[in-house]
């Protein structure tokens, strides 16, 4: 019986020691990417750790109790988040840029998943544009803030790379639009504020006004109807301040 468990003993800290040299394993390929010296110490305290943890399961003929279950289960925790952040406020160059010919990435400064960005960093382009938000796997994804080189600004969601989900956009020239993305356009329900006071509420396609909306102007009027590729189209109801109603067709 002290044989059988002695064996079963065994097993169980073998399964645990491989667990563990597969994350030592996972960590000093992470070193390799690093030129943060001060990254390299930390991972390298912990994988010293794990070797002391290691030797000392080899020494160990007890049975292996649940708190080290859960002590193993914390590490993986913690290296899944490790595989994330370890690499913050990395810097990366680029100098021959394949993904645009016109307006070149030159340099990135964030969080680095593999070579490429991932979490949370700042992206530069050679026209003087940049982003600032979240990654992932080398695309724009989540929220983040993009400022174009004519002084326009998007504060909203991404996927992929492109503006998706619900976003802001402040034109230069005073105007701003509030509403739905989609595919890097304005398309579904969104507002647009003009720098005179007028305003647009309604549905919106291929960054085009398209669809039933509301046009307010800025001395209290306002006129509703079909749009289609930007202009009012059909029959539309105009309401005056004073409570007048007037048809217009277009």
């Amino acid at each position: 019986m002290e044989e059988n468990l002695i064996n079963l003993n065994n097993k169980i800290y073998s399964h645990n020691n491989n667990i563990l040299l597969g994350i030592i394993n996972d960590l000093q390929q992470i070193i390799n990417y690093s030129k943060d010296n001060l990254i390299i110490k930390r991972i390298s305290d912990i994988i010293i750790k794990m070797n002391n943890i290691i030797n000392e399961n080899k020494k160990n003929t007890e049975l292996i109790r649940n708190d080290n279950s859960k002590l193993y289960n914390q590490m993986n925790k913690k290296f899944d988040e490790l595989k994330i952040n370890i690499l913050n406020n990395q810097e990366i160059k680029y100098n021959d840029d394949y993904r645009n010919t016109t307006n070149k990435r030159i340099k990135y400064i964030g969080q680095v998943l593999n070579g490429v960005p991932e979490g949370k960093g700042i992206m530069f382009w050679k026209n003087g544009e940049r982003y600032e938000g979240e990654w992932k796997n080398d695309n724009k994804d989540g929220k983040g803030i993009y400022y174009f080189l004519d002084g326009d600004r998007y504060e909203g969601n991404y996927k992929n790379g492109l503006r998706e989900g619900k976003g802001i956009e402040y034109y230069s020239n005073g105007d701003r639009y509030e509403g739905d993305y989609r595919n890097d356009k304005r398309e579904g329900k969104g507002i647009e504020y003009y720098s005179n006071g007028d305003r647009y509420e309604g549905e919106w396609k291929n960054d085009i006004r398209d669809g039933k909306g509301i046009y307010y102007f800025s001395k209290g009027d306002r006129q509703m109807g079909d749009y289609s590729n930007g202009q009012p189209i059909g029959k539309h109801i105009k309401l005056s301040i004073y409570g007048e109603v007037e048809e217009v067709n277009y």
